[in-house]
């Protein structure tokens, strides 16, 4: 496949050259420049050539970028190691997928990914259509210009920054003859795909944002200016969903630690504007469906981009000890922490100045048993968890700025403060959705409620028999409660619905959709409480020793030399009875030790099967010869076995909630309208 690639693209490389990428980089800059300046002169005086210039000009923009990228891939499969981010992330032995993953596994790449998402960003929302009668609910085209301006203006800022501390164009010279290779830990499909994902998410925010300072600017936030915001908030949250579920199955599957969640600060910072981000969607439809909170929903806007920036920040500003951080450069975090002040406190700034003068909503106010009663206190409570991990992440590093402390702040601390706001905010998700708009009389809600209580009263006991500790059983049974209740909507409104016109396909997508991501945080908190169960255990083992653990036999059967691409390994062969030595095999485990030569680093390869109601999971510690009493040599490992209950419900529901995201994006199919006679 290699030489496929090499063949193909030679052609094209002399065109394709590092410097055409440089070029076009610093030509992609100039454009967003002109994207966020001539579409705001021409709005400002009623110019329409002007302010017709954003779209070709969003669109010349992302082009650019994507020529740019074009250059670096075909770099990076023609092993061009006069460039610095290759050689310092490539190699000749590497398989091409991780040759063009390893682009993104740096500082300089990953900055070069994150632009380059903003402008597809702007790329689809100068492509979709405008207002019109042939498309009634196309943005307007004003709208869709001052947007795009205020995204060009924040692209212009990153693609400076890219250019002038984080090139990834730079050369070397005298060219090594090899490069130094990608970290191994980081060779593995998941991260291929995890920084894409997150990025997309934490980029996607920008169009909200966007939203924002329009809506200010204009001095409205009404429900026509939510429904436009909406599908984007939900997108730039369901791809954060899925990037943060990738990496927390990476930390699991790849990491060899047993674990899946360290609340390293890098994790957390992808978690705080997940918060927020939240707390952004429920807020909107509120917006959207009552025109009430609509200074707290610009606020979200406003403050959910603010901290994705500020995670960008954190990570590459060195202040932060993490396995995820890139390496400490001073002017790059002096140069993001002028990006977050203009565009975070100029925001902020534009918030407190012009948010007193939105128009107040035409809607009557609400109770607070109602609905938007409701989401306004879910919105306190996920603001609070968002408070909460972002004091316990920032605290070391500040005590250490200013006092000279060094302290660590983790696990325990994050899960005895999270964990009583985690309780209510799923006992009240399991009812939000039964209550109505404005005002909920108590007996009717509680009738439309009555099977998910009495399902979930059934349920206490079986829960604390089965789960390891009091806590992991009320959030299980609270978990359990979000997702009848869920379903109970469905059901509710499945039957409420003429007989004539009953089915499940003609139920609003909006309820299968937020019924769907329901369910997904349901399945999710199922598999925090069952890993809360997990065991471990930790031997010395040679061939032929078993291990009964976990109601299974494990038995270390033999230990054979595995040749990789570009690492040698050594792999365990580990067999899985049911009960004991001779019930039936159950599954075949291989962990391996793998040595990378070029790197000189070992790293843990686990092997994993994945049950339905439980991972077992199995991971080599060391490996050394030793002679028997008989004289005879043999190796001893260090085997680590676990038993993770309902670990792949995490995924599956992670997997679950974004879906829930997807399926409010897809358009209702519209009625056909009889033919006239």
């Amino acid at each position: 496949m290699q030489a496929l690639f090499t063949t193909l693209l030679a052609p094209l490389a002399p065109v394709f050259s590092p410097e055409s990428g440089h070029f076009a980089l610093a030509l992609a800059c100039v454009l967003a420049a002109l994207q966020g300046i001539l579409p705001l002169i021409g709005l400002r005086r009623a110019h329409s050539p002007l302010t017709a210039l954003a779209r070709p000009l969003a669109l010349s923009h992302c082009l650019a970028l994507l020529i740019s990228w074009a250059c670096l891939i075909i770099a990076a499969l023609g092993d061009d190691f006069s460039l610095k981010l290759i050689a310092d992330n490539s190699a000749i032995n590497k398989p091409w997928p991780y040759k063009i993953a390893g682009l993104w596994g740096n500082h300089e790449g990953s900055l070069l990914l994150w632009v380059s998402l903003l402008s597809l960003y702007c790329a689809l929302l100068a492509l979709l259509p405008c207002q019109s009668p042939r498309h009634p609910a196309g943005l307007p085209p004003r709208l869709r210009s001052r947007l795009l301006a205020l995204l060009g203006i924040v692209s212009a800022g990153f693609e400076l920054f890219c250019l002038t501390t984080s090139n990834p164009f730079l050369r070397l010279w005298p060219v090594p003859i090899d490069g130094l290779g990608m970290n191994p830990l980081l060779q593995d499909p998941g991260l291929a795909v995890h920084p894409p994902l997150l990025y997309s998410g934490y980029v996607g925010f920008a169009v909200p944002f966007a939203f924002a300072i329009s809506a200010l600017l204009d001095g409205r936030a009404d429900a026509l200016w939510a429904r436009y915001a909406r599908p984007w908030v939900i997108s730039a949250w369901a791809l954060l969903t899925l990037g943060i579920t990738l990496g927390a199955w990476w930390s699991y599957a790849v990491l060899g630690w047993g674990g899946y969640w360290f609340w390293d600060p890098v994790e957390n910072a992808a978690l705080i504007p997940w918060l927020t981000g939240t707390a952004l969607l429920h807020s909107v439809i509120v917006v959207e469906k009552r025109s009430h909170l609509q200074s707290w929903c610009l606020l979200l806007a406003l403050a959910t981009f603010a901290l994705s920036l500020s995670g960008t920040f954190l990570v590459r500003s060195g202040i932060l000890n993490s396995v995820h951080a890139f390496a400490n450069d001073p002017a790059r975090g002096l140069f993001i922490l002028a990006l977050l002040g203009l565009y975070g406190g100029g925001g902020l700034l534009l918030f407190a100045l012009r948010a007193p003068n939105l128009l107040p909503p035409a809607t009557p106010s609400f109770t607070p048993l109602s609905r938007e009663g409701a989401l306004v206190l879910n919105n306190i409570l996920l603001c609070t968890l968002c408070a909460i991990v972002l004091t316990g992440t920032l605290y070391p590093p500040f005590m250490q700025l200013l006092f000279g402390r060094t302290l660590s702040v983790g696990k325990p601390f994050f899960e005895a403060t999270t964990t009583p706001f985690i309780i209510p905010l799923l006992l009240l998700m399991g009812g939000s959705m039964a209550l109505p708009w404005r005002y909920a009389p108590i007996n009717p809600t509680l009738r439309r409620l009555a099977l998910p209580l009495c399902f979930t009263l059934g349920i206490i006991l079986p829960a604390f028999w089965l789960f390891p500790t009091a806590l992991a059983a009320s959030v299980a049974v609270l978990a359990l409660w979000v997702i009848s209740a869920a379903l109970n909507d469905l059901i509710m409104r499945f039957y409420t619905m003429p007989p004539e016109h009953r089915g499940l396909s003609r139920l609003p997508r909006s309820l299968w959709a937020t019924s769907l991501a329901h369910i997904g945080v349901g399945i999710t908190m199922l598999g925090l409480c069952g890993m809360a169960g997990s065991q471990e255990r930790l031997i010395e083992a040679q061939i032929g020793t078993h291990l009964h653990f976990g109601g299974h036999d494990w038995a270390l059967t033999a230990l054979t030399p595995h040749h990789g691409p570009n690492y040698e390994a050594v792999e365990a062969h580990i067999i899985i009875r049911r009960h004991d030595a001779h019930g039936p095999v159950l599954a075949t485990l291989e962990p391996q030790i793998r040595l990378f030569p070029q790197q000189g680093q070992k790293i843990l390869h686990v092997a994993i099967i994945h049950r339905p109601l439980e991972d077992l999971y199995a991971a080599l510690g060391s490996v050394k010869e030793v002679q028997t009493p008989q004289g005879q040599n043999t190796y001893r490992v260090i085997l680590r076995v676990h038993e993770n209950p309902l670990a792949s419900w995490l995924w599956f529901g992670g997997i679950i909630m974004a879906m829930g995201g997807v399926l409010h994006l897809i358009p209702a199919r519209r009625k056909r309208r009889p033919a006239c006679a």
